[in-house]
């Protein structure tokens, strides 16, 4: 890894991928779609969910097996391929879940399955030094012998991407890699991005995160349903044009906000403190209002959400629906009272993802459906609560019997609204609603945000995406450091005023 021994010229063919076809059991999952990558480009692969961006990267990394097509690698056709030989022929993946051994050292993962034996044992002194001198190359600042789940996610991804380059990767794919980054992070993760470009390196770039690519990307693939759609030099100026062939037709509004007049305050929190993150917490809800809580990672947003809903223990605060304080110790506390979470990770904390549909949205309601002395579910009236409120929420699916987890994330984050609608709530408040879905089902979620507003629900989100808080919020507040240290609403608000505000830091703490 020293010099630039590995560095590949620029513009050679690395990949070029004609015919892929895969069928899965009942699903065409890819049809005839045709790829390429040139070495020192960032390709961004793109495509809705379900577009078949991640099984086209299996076929070429070795996880999948090909039904038809044909694969030529750094000019040489490929017939028998696996994982291990394609690693071995210098293509890796970086996932979105990172697969790394968190009990091992930063030299271990880097070396885990080829370690440097000297006299029958490990030499520990020979891997940290080569893993440094891996890490020096990329100007990441990391101990060897560090223990990888003692790092940041981030930090964490770094070691991954020199594992790759330590194994002599020449096409790195990286998958959705800033979903779980601060803006600063990100901007390291695109200098390495720069550096790797510069020697050669091939890079397939998936992201929903459009607006990423104006710093990164040299030309864009898109996806839709299985198949190829176009290949195109990206331009910033093209966005339309590349959004409209992800999703099959215009998108005349990314962010569709309508305008209500606001009611009565519903919610509102007095001096709220719960750990170091939620410090003296004063807010206010309106009923048809739409409230966008901005900030860096780490700000306490989300903590501040679990606080309110019961989640996290309370210091100190009061918090009071429709003026009347309610005591809200636990979740359930919070859902009785009308107010209610749809958090960040809706497989993981929202969803059973491997019940129906129609027992997801029953569960948390089974006290509403159940009498009598046995207390059995009355079957008749749960068929009419889950087709309301599919109907209601325009929630698409072959039946209320399948799968939550089949579903795509616009759906599933409506599932996960319905079951709380239920019970006539008042306050919805959601913890990054878009993160991890595509352009068209962001404006489902935006358009079940506005449909909550308008029925006179007050809707309260959490979002690191600043152009989706300045487009849907009628206001926003702004956290720093477990602090509100700004609230202004749209009209008044500008991204150079947030972005003052949310690194307001407090100078003597």
């Amino acid at each position: 890894m020293e010099g630039n021994k590995n560095h590949i010229p620029a513009g050679q063919e690395l990949v070029r991928m004609t015919g892929i076809t895969k069928q899965f059991p009942g699903v065409k999952a890819l049809e005839e779609v045709r790829f390429n990558l040139y070495s020192g480009e960032v390709l961004s692969l793109l495509g809705e969910n379900g577009a078949g961006k991640s099984t086209l990267m299996k076929i070429l990394s070795g996880v999948y097996q090909r039904d038809d097509g044909e694969i030529i690698l750094f000019g040489e056709k490929i017939r028998e391929w696996d994982a291990n030989k394609a690693k071995d022929a210098g293509i890796a993946i970086i996932h979105q879940e990172l697969n790394m051994c968190t009990h091992l050292s930063v030299a271990e993962n880097i070396f885990l399955g080829r370690e440097i034996v000297k006299k029958g044992r490990l030499d520990n002194g020979r891997m940290n030094e080569e893993t440094k001198q891996i890490l020096d190359k990329l100007n990441i600042d990391i101990d060897p012998a560090v223990q990888v789940g003692d790092l940041a996610v981030s930090k964490q991804q770094m070691v991954e991407i020199a594992k790759a380059l330590s194994q002599n990767a020449r096409v790195l794919i990286m998958d959705e890699p800033t979903s779980a980054l601060t803006s600063k992070e990100i901007d390291e993760l695109f200098k390495i991005i720069h550096q790797l470009k510069a020697d050669g390196i091939g890079i397939v770039y998936i992201s929903h995160r459009l607006e990423e690519l104006q710093h990164i990307a040299d030309r864009v693939i898109i996806m839709r349903d299985g198949k190829f759609i176009k290949e195109m030099p990206y331009d910033i100026n093209r966005m339309d044009e590349i959004i409209a062939n992800m999703v099959g037709h215009e998108i005349k509004e990314k962010f569709p906000r309508v305008n209500r007049k606001t009611g009565k305050k519903i919610l509102e929190v007095k001096n709220l403190n719960a750990g170091r993150l939620v410090r003296e917490i004063n807010l206010e809800l309106y009923e048809g209002e739409i409230v966008g809580i901005a900030g860096l990672m780490g700000a306490g947003r989300t903590e501040t959400t679990r606080a309110i809903f019961g989640i996290d223990e309370k210091e100190s605060g009061q918090i009071f629906i429709d003026g009347k304080e309610v005591k809200i110790n636990s979740p359930i506390d919070a859902i009785r009272a009308g107010l209610v979470l749809a958090p960040e990770d809706r497989k993981k904390d929202g969803l059973c993802t491997g019940l129906s549909i129609s027992d997801n949205i029953a569960l948390p309601n089974l006290d509403m459906l159940s009498g009598g002395i046995l207390g059995t579910v009355n079957r008749k009236k749960e068929k009419e609560i889950v087709d309301q409120s599919v109907s209601s929420l325009r929630i698409k699916l072959p039946n209320a019997q399948v799968a939550a987890g089949s579903l795509s994330g616009g759906n599933q984050q409506k599932v996960v609204v319905a079951k709380w609608l239920v019970r006539n709530s008042r306050v919805v408040i959601f913890d990054e609603p878009t993160r991890g879905i595509d352009v068209a089902a962001k404006v489902e979620i935006y358009n079940l945000m506005n449909q909550l507003k308008q029925s006179g629900i007050g809707v309260m989100f959490v979002s690191s995406e600043m152009p989706e808080v300045m487009g849907m919020s009628d206001r926003i507040i702004v956290m720093c450091d477990g602090r509100i240290t700004g609230e202004f609403m749209i009209e008044d608000a500008t991204q150079d005023k947030i972005l003052t505000k949310a690194t307001q830091f407090e100078k003597n703490k």
